[in-house]
This record gives C-alpha cells, sequence and structure tokens, in this order.
C-alpha cells in the first residue's frame, strides 16, 4: 500500500496527515526554529513508527510527500531575510518607495513605511531602455553594470533582484545584466522579474521580484536541506511544496520563484475546507484557523478558493503572484497577554515553540491564551497534550495570571477569563471586517474551524457572529497538512499582452501559450505526469479603457497540452462576448459601447491526485452520549461543574448537548451552552446553535 504525507510547518507545531487507503492518521510534534527541518524528520519517524516500520522503509513506500511551508512568512514577519540589492532601469530608483502612493491606514498620520527591504544605497540603476513594444531604445551599459555589482559587493549584498522596464516583454537585457551579476558576484542567488512576475504594472513587478530576492536564499536553503534529509533516509521520489495559489508542484519548479510558497499553510487549509464543505453540502464557508501563532480567517464561495494575482500587501509589500485570500491576525494559542499602560492586550507577540507558554513547563514566564484556556478548565493539566506529545503543568500559570489580576484590580481567575474574552473579541472583529469587505454577511455562511485551537473558539465566535452551524472536521488539528493531500498538483503561470479584443494577433497570443505550455510540461514531466493526465484552463485578462483593474476568464478548457486550434480569426469576438459576461457576473452591468482591451493571458494547468474521502452527513440514529467525567470549567458563564467528552468514546449519531468539553487527540472542542454537538459518519463533528 502507498502513503501521500501531508506536512504543516506552524510557528508552534509541525502537523502532519498520512493518508493510508481511505484512513487518514494525524500526528503533532513541536516546531524546531534552529532547523525546521528536524521537526519535519521527527514527524515522519513517529508516523513510521506507528506503521511499525523503519523510516527507510516508510519512506520507500511513501507514494508522494506534500510540504506546506512558513519559512517565507516567517522570514517577512522576523524581517531576517537576505541583504538585498536591487538593479533596475536609469530613472527607476525609487519606485519601490513610490508603492503607487498607497498607504494602509490613510487616517494615520504618524504610520511608518515598511521597514525597507532594499534601502537606497542598495537600489541601483544602470542606463538602457526597452519599449513598450520590446524594442530597444537605448543599449545596455554594461559597464554601468559592474561598476553596480562591485558597490553592492562592497555592501556585502547577499541575494540581487533585477527588474527593467518592460523586460516582461523583451527580457534580452535583464538576461545580459543577470549574466553580468553572476560573473562579478559568483554564488549570489539572482531575482529576474521576468521570471518571478512576467508582466505589467512595474511596480507590482519589483515589489514582487525584491520580496523573491529576500526570502530566497531562506526558502532554497531550508528546502535544499530538507530534500537532503529526505533522500538520506530513503525518500527517492520528487519533494511536492504547496503554493500560495492553492495548488502543489515540484521543489525544483519553486526553486526559480520561492515567493509562489508564501502564506502556503493556510492555503492548505482552505483547500482542504472547500473539499470537506462540498461534501457535506455546504458550498460557501467562513474558514477559521487558530493554531498556535496565528489565526487565519478566509471565505470559500460556491464551493471554490479561487487564487487571484491581486493587490496583495502581504507584510506591506505587494506580492504580484496568485494567492489564495487568506487574512492573519495575530492570535493563537501562544499568544502573550500582558497588561500595557492600564490596558490589558493580547498578542501579537508569541510565545511559539521555545519557551512556549507557562504550562508547557519549557521556560516560558509570560501566561499566553493557552495557560488562560488552564486556568478556565478548558484544558487541564497532568494529562496528554498536543496528541501525547507532552503534559501541561499549572505550576507558574496562577502566579502569572495573578500579578495580571493584581495591576487590573481583580484575581487570577478573572484576568484569564478577561483573556479569553478578549481573544474572542479580536477574532471576531477580525471576521467581520474580513467578510464586509467582500461585501458577505457571515448570517449566510457555515463556519468551517479548524487548527489546535480553532475548535476551543469556533461556537462562540459563531453566536457572536450570527452563524447558526459550525463544522469541526476530525481532521483539525492538522487541517493545513491534510490540505496538502486534497491540493492537486498546479502551475498557474501569465504574461502580458497589451491589445485592443478587436485587434488581436492569434500567432502573438498562441506563440506566448505555447511558451508557457512548454514550462508547464517540462515540470509535469518531471514530476512524472502524462500529458493527458493535464486539465489546462486558457485564459484571458480583460478590462474596459480607464479600467484599474482586470478579470480573468477561460477562453478554453482542453484535457492535455497543445491543441491551440481555438486561437482562430474569431478569437477575438469570442473573448468580447466571455469577457461581457464575466463583467456583468461580477458588477452587474457592461459597457456595450466600449471595446475592451487584453492585458494578459494565463494558463492554469493542474492534474487530479487522490484525495482523502470525506462522508456526507449522518446516517446513524441520533443519541446522547455519556461522559467520561467532570471538571471545574468556565465556558463563558461563571465556574460549573462541566461534563467531559473522550472523542474517542464517540460514534456516528452521537450527541453531546453544551455547556460540555469534547477531548480530542489533538484538540478540544468546546461546546457552549445553548450549542449541541452531533458526530457524523465520517468522525467529523457538526455544531448547531439551539
Amino acid at each position: 500500500m502507498g502513503y501521500r504525507v501531508g506536512i504543516d510547518i506552524g510557528g508552534t507545531f509541525t502537523d502532519f496527515a498520512l493518508l493510508k487507503g481511505d484512513e487518514v492518521i494525524l500526528h503533532k510534534n513541536l516546531s524546531t526554529p534552529e532547523d525546521r527541518s528536524v521537526g519535519v524528520m521527527t514527524g515522519l519517524k513517529k508516523l513510521a513508527e506507528k506503521e511499525g516500520l523503519a523510516l527507510a522503509d516508510f519512506l520507500a513506500q511513501c507514494d508522494a510527500i506534500v510540504h506546506g511551508t512558513t519559512v517565507a512568512d516567517n522570514t517577512l514577519i522576523e524581517m531576517n531575510g537576505a541583504l538585498t540589492g536591487l538593479i533596475t532601469t536609469e530613472g527607476f530608483r525609487d519606485e519601490i518607495e513610490y508603492r503607487r502612493g498607497y498607504k494602509e491606514n490613510i487616517w494615520d498620520v504618524r504610520l511608518d513605511p515598511p521597514k525597507e527591504i532594499t534601502p537606497r544605497r542598495r537600489r541601483l540603476t544602470v542606463p538602457e531602455r526597452v519599449l513598450a513594444d520590446g524594442s530597444v531604445y537605448k543599449s545596455l551599459d554594461e559597464a554601468a553594470v559592474r561598476e553596480a555589482c562591485r558597490k553592492l559587493v562592497k555592501q556585502k549584498v547577499e541575494s540581487v533582484a533585477i527588474s527593467l522596464l518592460f523586460s516582461f516583454v523583451n527580457p534580452a537585457h535583464e538576461k545580459r545584466v543577470a549574466e553580468i551579476v553572476a560573473e562579478e558576484m559568483p554564488g549570489v542567488p539572482i531575482s529576474l522579474s521576468h521570471q518571478v512576475l512576467p508582466r505589467a504594472p512595474e511596480y507590482d513587478r519589483t515589489s514582487t521580484t525584491v520580496v523573491n530576492a529576500y526570502v530566497a536564499p531562506r526558502v532554497n536553503h531550508y528546502l535544499e536541506r530538507l530534500v537532503e534529509r529526505l533522500h538520506e533516509a530513503g525518500y527517492q521520489k520528487r519533494l511536492m511544496v504547496m503554493q500560495a495559489s492553492g495548488g502543489v508542484m515540484t521543489r525544483e519548479y519553486i526553486e526559480g520563484a520561492p515567493i509562489r510558497v508564501l502564506a502556503s499553510g493556510p492555503a492548505g487549509g482552505v483547500i482542504g475546507s472547500a473539499h470537506v464543505g462540498a461534501a457535506k453540502g455546504h458550498p460557501n464557508l467562513l474558514c477559521v484557523d487558530m493554531g498556535g501563532t496565528s489565526y487565519d480567517m478566509s471565505v470559500v464561495l460556491d464551493g471554490a478558493a479561487p487564487a487571484e494575482a491581486g493587490w496583495n500587501m502581504h507584510h506591506r509589500y505587494l506580492i504580484g503572484v496568485p494567492m489564495v485570500q487568506v487574512e492573519t491576525l495575530g492570535a493563537g494559542g501562544g499568544s502573550i497577554c500582558h497588561v500595557h499602560n492600564g490596558a490589558l492586550q493580547v498578542g501579537p507577540a508569541s510565545a511559539g515553540s521555545e519557551p512556549g507558554p507557562i504550562c508547557y513547563g519549557r521556560g516560558g514566564v509570560q501566561p499566553a491564551i493557552t495557560d488562560a484556556l488552564l486556568m478556565l478548565g478548558i484544558l487541564e493539566a497532568d494529562t496528554d497534550f498536543a496528541g501525547g506529545s507532552f503534559s501541561l503543568t499549572r505550576k507558574g500559570v496562577d502566579a502569572a495570571f495573578a500579578k495580571i489580576g493584581a495591576e487590573m484590580g481583580y484575581g487570577a481567575e478573572d484576568a484569564a477569563f478577561d483573556c479569553w474574552r478578549m481573544v474572542n473579541a479580536n477574532m471576531s472583529q477580525a471576521v467581520r471586517r474580513t467578510v464586509a469587505s467582500k461585501g458577505l454577511d457571515p448570517k449566510d455562511m457555515v463556519m468551517l474551524a479548524y487548527g489546535g485551537n480553532g475548535p476551543v473558539f469556533a461556537a462562540i465566535q459563531a453566536e457572536d457572529l450570527g452563524i447558526a452551524k459550525v463544522l469541526v472536521p476530525k481532521a483539525s488539528p492538522t487541517f493545513s497538512a491534510l490540505g496538502t493531500l486534497v491540493a492537486d498538483p498546479a502551475i498557474d503561470e501569465e504574461r502580458s499582452y497589451l491589445s485592443s479584443a478587436d485587434k488581436v494577433d492569434g500567432e502573438r497570443l498562441k506563440g506566448l501559450w505555447q511558451d508557457l505550455e512548454a514550462r508547464a510540461g517540462r515540470y509535469f514531466t518531471d514530476a512524472q505526469f502524462a500529458n493527458d493526465q493535464i486539465k489546462a484552463r486558457y485564459q484571458l485578462k480583460m478590462r474596459y479603457p480607464g479600467q484599474n483593474w482586470t478579470l480573468a476568464f477561460d477562453v478554453r478548457v482542453n484535457q492535455g497540452l497543445g491543441d491551440l486550434s481555438f486561437v482562430d480569426a474569431g478569437i477575438g469576438v469570442r473573448a468580447v462576448e466571455l469577457f461581457n459576461e464575466r463583467h456583468m457576473a461580477e458588477f452587474g452591468h457592461v459597457r456595450d459601447d466600449e471595446m475592451p482591451e487584453i492585458t494578459g493571458l494565463r494558463l492554469v494547468t493542474s492534474v487530479q491526485t487522490p484525495s482523502p474521502q470525506v462522508s456526507a452527513g449522518t446516517s446513524a440514529p441520533r443519541a446522547a452520549a455519556k461522559a467520561a467525567r467532570s471538571r471545574r470549567a468556565n465556558l463563558g458563564r461563571g465556574y460549573a461543574d462541566t461534563p467531559v467528552f473522550r472523542g474517542s468514546d464517540l460514534r456516528a449519531g452521537s450527541e453531546v448537548a453544551g455547556p460540555a468539553i469534547i477531548e480530542e487527540t489533538f484538540t478540544t472542542i468546546v461546546v457552549y451552552p445553548g450549542w449541541t454537538a452531533c458526530v457524523d459518519d465520517a468522525g467529523d463533528y457538526e455544531l448547531v446553535r439551539t
């Protein structure tokens, strides 16, 4: 039997989902920030032991290992990427600073600009100019390139971004600059804008390329180290890596533009949510993921989590590659509770896994949300935690909250409860902002909660938001890891092509799509997929004259690459019809008297692979479950003797009426007063407000 392993590294835990036929086996262990590949190998060894195999034998039987990583995210959060230099066209040195005049909070006159990845002294220009049609207006000054390299060497630059004007139309100058940089700065990673984001506008392309150069050394080093460890241990297949677009692809593909893995961990959870929601008849979902460090929010509409290359100001830099839209808040089990200027605050700083919350017993001294849950009785000391990885301890927790209570004027238990209330309010308010910005009403959606702490807060958040139903998959503690197994191998790339729709050059379009086909075909072949397995969506990006933003839509969907017969003399007319349909669906109107213009084309290719099966619902008769024990706990209405259920005791049809606590192997599900939980045929939970 072949195994498939999904892995997701978080700030606190590294999660694993093992697909063995139709069975899913979960595992968690603490992340190892000093070398995250160590935590990955530790988890794989534990999975092998569960299967009664040596690690080498287990890895030899793995058909695929799929990995989502937060290395790029952490690099931007911690701002500890490579010392990055930029070489650009003369006259465009400061474009990265202009940022289109964009400011996240226009009312905050004190808002500092983003921390500079490339300060002005490391942004150098060279005389050259390529025009919008690809013609060369001014030849490249190679001597200036070499002088720029010498200046960057003196500044000990570790990674170089190259972004020249209109290089996405004619990359000749950019390629030559890269050759010179390789000669003058041997061994220094180079990021080329025509490879990272081969499209207009200039700021988007430059910003994305600079961020790519900043994170590339760390991401590539980590993936190379992981592949090396895997091969040494006996895994000989290609490592598949989760992308921000929601697809997976080989590490070799990611190596060319590691920016594609930014936010790949949360993307896995959204893809998994869409899979589960579709199976259970809930196409519109509010997805919430609360782990040890962060709280991620996203929406699934009509059963899909579309990836768009739009205005993605992640960590205050624009990232122009396609990304599943996920909003992140610094709220997790490790979020630190403290008093600042007389006010109680929770997060965004996190205790992480080293040392972790006080109750981990690993040297932490600052109280975190996990400590508050222990104080409230939602968690219990001296019992297995995180699947038996370790036990929580009460030592030092009471004193820490007593200190907070003393500053606020009440006792330790009240301080823990207020921390619980505050983090819940922060998360609920963040959800309101997210759905309101999309024109959605949470009352019309079903909440799907996952992550180690998501099910702890899900029902009370749903009540705040007016949501009547919550889904908690049995695999919720490692749901993003499971989502990597749901995601299909995919490549999503685009090219710029500027033309009025009534003046389309069919041969030019065909040539650009052929280039994208060749790239996709090469990487799919390397991953051992045949051409007839590849689903290809040929898309155009269009807008009306004067519009800033474009809409992408399918022109043709083929099974297999190579058939471009649809690119004929009538493609412009068909494109206008399809664009108008898309515009009407999106905005409710069309401009019949205006000729739309094409701004680019896109090729989205994917291969369907085996996914975990999901039950549609509950067929077993419902019956009240019997509690295993009880303990003193506060579920929002004061301390009371609260029934505690073991998830392993519950069967399909088991019902648990709140207030109650359900202890699963890797998470705790809180059934708040006024709610009822029922187990379906797959062991997943459905919580309904009664």
